[in-house]
């Protein structure tokens, strides 16, 4: 098997903004930068065969980091992005809740089938995401992978190897700068530990997402202010 060691990218403006990043380039945001940093200090002496993050701007400046530490060039990987959410992406939850009511109501259902006009049904999405991993692991088999990515394709993979549906909100925690290991290959997904954050002791609180708030009803200022 394969062992990935799975960070979320660095936090951005948007991530305290309630915007829906998606495939928007957004770049990190001075706390995003520390915890870039921090996490290529948690890595150091780690034995590290390859680094692979998602194409978007805000893994590449995660990537830059761990890069340095480990004398290893990323690789970006398009398969590795972030959902898209089409019509409502780089919108505020408020703004998508006031301009497209009807289909907010809709996409706070999590029906795997669902959509944005114009973005990735999380069925779809999940099976990008896994393909693009099953083929790093069996590209790099017996190998340790730096993989950096967004708080989506973590999800997936949580939910694949805890054996969940697709339907219905997210249930793992999965912080900005938070580190996580699995062991994959074509058939399992086993996880060895997730969303370690003891590297980013101090530093301030950081917004936690939570799907189960991100309903109609929720007014802005009580909702999670951490969108991808």
């Amino acid at each position: 098997m394969t062992e990935l060691i799975l960070i979320r990218h660095g936090e951005t403006d948007w991530n305290r903004e309630l915007r829906f990043q998606g495939q928007i380039d957004v770049p990190l945001n001075a706390t995003g930068f520390e915890q870039a940093r921090r996490v290529a200090e948690r890595l150091a002496g780690e034995t590290v065969h390859h680094l692979v993050c998602s194409d978007l701007l805000r893994t590449r400046q995660t990537a830059e980091a761990p890069s340095r530490q480990l004398a290893l060039a990323p690789v970006a990987d398009p398969g590795l992005r972030e959902q898209g959410f089409g019509v409502v992406d780089g919108l505020r939850v408020i703004d998508i809740q006031q301009r497209f009511a009807q289909a907010w109501a809709r996409w706070t259902e999590f029906d795997a089938d669902y959509a944005f006009d114009g973005g990735e049904c999380t069925r779809d999405f999940h099976a990008r995401v896994m393909a693009s991993l099953r083929r790093l692991a069996r590209e790099r088999a017996g190998q340790r992978l730096v993989v950096v990515t967004h708080g989506g394709v973590l999800d997936m993979v949580y939910r694949t190897a805890t054996g969940q549906s697709l339907c219905g909100p997210r249930q793992s925690v999965i912080p900005n700068g938070g580190i996580s290991r699995v062991r994959m290959d074509d058939a399992a997904v086993e996880i060895l530990s997730w969303a370690e954050t003891q590297h980013l002791a101090g530093m301030p609180a950081q917004p936690v997402y939570d799907q189960r708030k991100l309903a109609p009803e929720v007014q802005a200022e009580t909702a999670s202010p951490s969108v991808e």
